[in-house]
């Protein structure tokens, strides 16, 4: 199999930084957060985003729900 440097080289970077956190993945991940929050440069956001329910989101109240359609349509 061919090597590739560029590979070889984000291979040891990886390496690196998860035995830098101990091998945990979830406490590297944790120290990224901390620093992004330090350094104001948000990479991801802090809230979980969710799709926006109102009155018209939900099932039978729009409009277009209640037109009657022909059996023939449907």
């Amino acid at each position: 199999m061919t090597r590739n440097p560029i590979l070889d080289e984000l291979y040891a970077a990886r390496e690196k930084l998860l035995s830098d956190a101990g091998g945990d993945l979830h406490k590297y991940l944790e120290g990224v957060r901390v620093r992004e929050r330090a350094s104001g440069r948000l990479v991801t956001p802090e809230e979980q985003r969710t799709i926006r329910c109102d009155a018209a989101a939900k099932s039978g109240v729009s409009e277009v729900e209640n037109l009657s359609s022909s059996p023939a349509d449907r």
